[in-house]
């Protein structure tokens, strides 16, 4: 899915306004500390969520929630959802219905935890996609495992293990991890043994003490 400016416009309008806040959405999904998150990630994202747009009530309030739902992304604090809501919230004041606003940003920081409602149709759509990565066949997986623990280069190998062990139970625990009917047959057997082996792999390097903010899994 293509991020660029006719992409963004069709949701936000063309104005120099419009412009001006694509342009900052770009650059900061392009940062250099980003492996995993970045406008690779944003583009598989919001690819998916149009194959699955039927499927929500506000469409193109879930595009928009996908542009920003990992907008702020710094390994080293465990609020990014809730400011990347907040730069939703200031981006788009003027370019979409205040109604949308809202809704954009509650779905960006649904994805602080994946934890979809019944009945939330945009939610389930935004967070099957953010997710969708989890359900890759085993090779396309071990390079995204990769990239996150590349993004927290900083933290020490006994620290990351232990978060990272802590943010996988955490989704293993969720009822399911996927809500569309459409996708969760084939990506929740998958996803689940995606997990399983990670947690496999990590649990011998697991250290006691604390560990850091887990690392985001979508």
């Amino acid at each position: 899915m293509s991020v660029d400016f006719p992409a963004w416009a069709a949701l936000a309008g063309d104005s120099p306004t419009s412009r001006t806040e694509w342009a900052a959405l770009v650059r900061a999904w392009g940062e250099p500390h980003r492996r995993y998150h970045d406008l690779a990630h944003l583009a598989a994202v919001l690819g998916i969520v149009e194959q699955l747009a039927d499927a929500a009530s506000d469409p193109d309030a879930v595009r928009l929630a996908a542009w920003y739902h990992d907008v702020v992304y710094d390994p080293t604090r465990n609020d990014n959802e809730a400011v990347s809501a907040g730069r939703a919230r200031a981006g788009l004041r003027g370019l979409v219905p205040d109604e949308r606003i809202a809704e954009v940003e509650r779905l960006v920081l649904l994805t602080a935890g994946h934890a979809v409602e019944p009945g939330d149709a945009n939610g389930a759509v935004l967070c099957d996609a953010d997710l969708a990565v989890l359900a890759s066949p085993p090779e396309a997986y071990a390079a995204y495992a990769s990239a996150v623990r590349e993004e927290y280069g900083h933290v020490p190998d006994e620290q990351f293990t232990a978060g990272r062990i802590a943010v996988l139970e955490q989704l293993l625990a969720l009822p399911r991890l996927y809500r569309l009917p459409a996708v969760a047959g084939t990506w929740e057997p998958r996803a689940r043994a995606n997990l399983a082996a990670e947690i496999s792999l990590l649990r011998a390097r697991a250290a006691s003490g604390p560990a850091t903010p887990p690392p985001a899994a979508g």
